[in-house]
């Protein structure tokens, strides 16, 4: 079965050594994603265990199409019913990057009307629309004049955990903060603390790493599970498997926020994976906490500024770098903000760089190696 895994820019790599550890074969990196092979055991694996995958696609069907009339027409030559039940719901997911196509709605709405239209003519009845939760998700994806169609087998955005509360200003996504635990090598024997955590998400997906914990163990809803081969048996046993390697590690996790609201819904989402007491989290200042550890790692995710001044950002920064100059001797700080200028006001050199993205915002994730005096 051949596989498309998407993820966000700069996690390829990481992707990539994930899937070959859950057992893909003839792995091919792509941008913000992988083209990989794999069974039914590895899709249902992939989907409960992958920490930087975003979607996992199974592609069934390309053509070319130079208008919106051989859209329609290629559509129309395929037998959706191999993929689709007259009496199941779907849904088209699209992504469209084409100067022949200018109109993704349009697009997918083509699409649509061709498969609704073949089942009406074989059958006199036709599968209904359900954009919420489809019994089957296409995705769609148009490159110039080269189509791609796509099964869904994630369904939902595999980043979507579960266990994060609504309501937070800003939240980060699951993927992305995985990601950053990963890249910073972080030694599950040590601290790691975010002094910034705001709803916890990097400390919840720390947490899940340190207790080997799939990501997406609690989830009940995948696309797969509506698709006519599905086999609960082989479901259950991989869902087991995944279980059994849990473990309850002695960690040291710490998190520090001063909004009384993200420390309330860091710990509610701590408690949804039975983490609660293990991790710590606090409300203060950051600049008014005194590590315990004598070494660790620091991975935050500060303010940007959108919401303040720029004078007051950047004298954010400052007091952020001389905190970690003053208390955090012997530790590494992994920050990552799109606000350059304001970066270069913590007044450390960074030993690493990565450019990621948070949203449509484009990051720098930093890595200062914190020492006492000068090395």
């Amino acid at each position: 079965m051949k596989l498309t895994i998407k993820t966000l820019y700069g996690f390829e790599e990481m992707l990539a050594k994930e899937i070959e550890q859950l057992g893909g074969t003839n792995i091919e990196k792509i941008t913000r994603g992988i083209k990989c092979e794999g069974n039914p055991e590895f899709l249902y694996r992939a989907n409960l265990a992958l920490r930087t995958a975003l979607k996992i696609l199974v592609p069934i069907h390309s053509f070319k199409a130079k208008n919106e009339k051989e859209l329609y027409d290629r559509m129309m030559e395929f037998d959706w019913s191999m993929f689709l039940d007259v009496d199941q719901t779907f849904a088209i997911d699209n992504v469209v990057f084409s100067e022949l196509f200018k109109h993704s709605k349009f697009v997918a709405l083509k699409a649509k009307d061709a498969i609704v239209d073949q089942f009406r003519n074989k059958y006199r009845r036709r599968p209904s629309i359900n954009t919420d939760l489809p019994d089957v998700l296409f995705n769609l994806h148009c490159a110039n004049d080269q189509f791609t169609i796509s099964m869904d087998s994630s369904g939902a955005p595999l980043n979507q955990r579960g266990y994060r509360e609504d309501g937070h200003r800003a939240p980060m996504n699951e993927v992305l903060a995985a990601g950053m635990v990963k890249l910073s090598n972080w030694d599950k024997s040590k601290a790691l603390i975010d002094p910034m955590c705001g709803s916890g998400t990097i400390l919840v997906e720390a947490a899940m790493i340190a207790m080997n914990m799939a990501p997406n163990i609690n989830r009940r809803d995948f696309g797969f599970r509506s698709w006519p081969e599905f086999s609960p048996v082989l479901w259950n046993r991989v869902k087991n498997e995944e279980q059994s390697k849990m473990r309850k590690p002695s960690i040291d996790l710490v998190g520090l926020d001063i909004d009384p609201q993200a420390v309330g819904m860091a710990r509610k989402s701590l408690g949804k994976i039975g983490l609660r007491r293990e991790v710590r989290i606090k409300e203060m200042d950051f600049r008014d906490f005194k590590p315990l550890a004598e070494a660790g790692t620091i991975v935050s995710n500060p303010p940007y500024g959108e919401r303040i001044g720029e004078d007051d950002i950047n004298a954010f920064y400052t007091s952020m770098g001389d905190s970690f100059k003053r208390d955090f001797s012997g530790y590494d700080a992994w920050i990552i903000s799109s606000n350059k200028p304001a970066l270069k006001k913590i007044g450390l050199n960074y030993s690493k760089k990565y450019t990621l993205y948070n949203g449509p915002l484009e990051c720098d994730y930093c890595h200062y190696e914190l020492y006492s005096g000068s090395r």
